[in-house]
């Protein structure tokens, strides 16, 4: 059985001007990175007068180490809308170094299911986290600078807020001590890292609509406060045009095409336990622009991209999805229901009963919380038995939502032309698609409504410390900023303990803080890292390069 990375060698792709043609970009906005990848200048949204195509969501039960294919599912359903002779655009995150050399891999989707060319998007791609590295990084150097050179913003060091990045899962750099080496070297001061994609600026850049845009957020990014409690801005360090200079051409995104050679957008990367988990708002924008259909995702389960996706990010930018895919495996459901991975490949009803609530549960919050039709994708392996598929479309059944099995692993865009014909006709379904929370309440009570309503928690606890920084935000003036949940992947709560769907369970609130640039406030609960680490056996260690520049072992 050939690997990922040998069936995407093995296709030959189009030249990306094709692409570009297929998709109806005049080749003037057009910015070609050799022959497969290409920028699309901003202005062709200004330029087009075509309506917007209607706009689908993929999201995901909660995750488990089974693996649900979300990434997969959304281009597969994309190469079955095109099969079925519907004109159709992806839009996906770019992956980050980090997890492709950690414990993740690749994530250009997988099987005949991918967007291509997956070396280079997993890979450096066209250079965009390297530029939201080094804008990030600039920013840390003039902040610190300003405080060697006297201080006039009056900032005190032991409150800076702003840490340096790399794109990398560096564990080692989490927590520093920097500027040492006598006076010539810098202020003395605690530091740390974060991972490129936790970085407020790739938020600030995938909710951006402009350049204008982009550079008025960057301004408002608050990089620490003065001794007498004041936040202090990158507006007042000076620094936002300079940022705005390297970040100008990432902001453009990113076109290519998948192995059946749909036109796709991969653009933007932020993670969706720490930041909102969707591709950029220039890259949706564009593939509705461009498509009769757009297809995206939202990172991780329902319950932190899709909620971050409905309630951050189709606010800022005013779309209203027209439907919404969940995708779904028998194998991690069983986990859910209390199976061990190595037990997984056998019949067993009981754990599939146990874990099918988890399911359910996402179901009930996009069709009752976010008022959006909906359809279950269930990624079909060889072990799963006719018997498990029958309990999962009869438990969705009774919630009203069909179930659609997807093979789009294994046959490409074939196998998911069942799941792209109940995704047209649920386009053409009214919908009353609602928030599920206002920006008026106090920030607690958005809190309290991502818990109760789309967690299923009792409420939640505010440590002290959290509770001072929500009242200093207040008072500051951004109780109006929507909530953006920090917490665990693996459960509804905040212990990654508790699979299935729990209940009563309250959410401890432990930090929160301010990114005022990308405009939400973030809530940290559990024991949420911005960088990550290595495993004991990084995916690293089995990728190569032969005598020819041809990699292997990139999955």
């Amino acid at each position: 059985m050939m690997t990922d990375i040998e069936i995407a060698q093995s296709v030959q792709m189009k030249p990306i001007t094709e692409i570009a043609e297929a998709a109806g970009i005049d080749g003037k906005y057009l910015e070609q990175y050799g022959n497969y990848k290409a920028k699309v200048d901003l202005s062709l949204l200004d330029d087009s007068d075509k309506k917007d195509g209607k706009l689908i969501l993929v999201t995901a039960i909660t995750p488990t180490p089974a693996g649900e294919g979300k990434t997969t599912t959304t281009i597969g359903l994309a190469d079955g809308l095109k099969r079925i002779g519907k004109n159709v655009m992806v839009a996906l995150r770019e992956p980050s170094l980090g997890p492709v050399f950690g414990v993740k891999g690749g994530a250009a989707g997988g099987g005949y299911a991918q967007v291509v060319p997956m070396e280079d998007i997993n890979l450096h791609f066209t250079g965009d986290f390297h530029a939201i590295g080094a804008a990030n990084n600039l920013l840390a150097a003039m902040l610190d600078n300003h405080i060697y050179q006297g201080n006039a913003l009056n900032i005190d060091p032991r409150r800076i807020t702003w840490k340096r990045c790399v794109d990398m899962n560096d564990r080692q750099l989490r927590f520093v001590t920097d500027g040492l080496g006598g006076r010539v070297n810098g202020v003395p001061r605690e530091d740390g890292y974060d991972i490129t994609v936790a970085s407020e600026i790739m938020a600030v850049l995938c909710l951006s609509t402009s350049i204008t845009d982009l550079k008025e957020r960057l301004s408002r990014i608050i990089v620490g406060y003065t001794y007498d409690e004041k936040p202090v801005t990158a507006g007042q360090l000076k620094a936002a045009g300079a940022m705005t200079a390297l970040l100008k051409d990432a902001l453009k995104p990113n076109l290519v095409q998948t192995l059946e050679g749909t036109p796709a957008f991969v653009h933007g990367g932020p993670f969706a336990n720490i930041a909102h988990g969707c591709n950029s708002v220039m890259a949706t924008k564009l593939a509705m622009k461009l498509g009769d259909y757009a297809i995206t995702e939202a990172g991780f389960g329902a319950d932190l991209g899709a909620e971050k996706f409905l309630d951050i990010k189709c606010r800022y930018a005013g779309l209203n999805p027209d439907a919404v895919v969940i995708v779904a495996t028998i194998r991690a459901l069983k986990m859910h229901g209390g199976l061990a991975k190595t037990e997984l490949g056998s019949e067993n009803l009981e754990a599939l009963e146990k874990g099918i609530p988890n399911l359910l549960r996402h179901v009930s919050n996009i069709k009752n919380v976010y008022k959006l039709p909906s359809v279950v994708a269930v990624n079909r392996f060889p072990t799963d038995t006719d018997a498990e598929v029958e309990l999962i479309i009869e438990k969705c059944r009774e919630l009203g939502v069909n179930v659609v099995l997807s093979n789009v692993w294994a046959e490409g865009g074939k196998g998911g032309e069942e799941l792209a014909k109940e995704v047209v006709a649920l386009c053409e379904q009214p919908n009353d698609f609602t928030f599920a929370y206002e920006l008026e309440g106090t920030i607690e009570e958005k809190i309290e409504a991502v818990v109760r309503k789309v967690y299923g928690g009792d409420g939640i606890s505010v440590l002290p410390a959290a509770k001072k920084q929500i009242d200093m935000l207040t008072a500051n003036g951004y109780a109006n900023l929507p909530v953006c949940m920090a917490k665990t992947q693996y459960s509804f709560s905040d212990d990654p303990a508790k699979l299935g769907a729990p209940e009563s369970f309250t959410v401890t609130i432990k930090n929160v803080k301010i990114s005022a640039g990308a405009g939400f406030i973030v809530v940290l609960t559990g024991d949420i890292m911005t960088m990550p680490g290595l495993p004991k056996v990084p995916a690293a260690e089995k990728i190569d390069v032969d005598e020819n520049g041809r990699i292997s072992g990139l999955f």
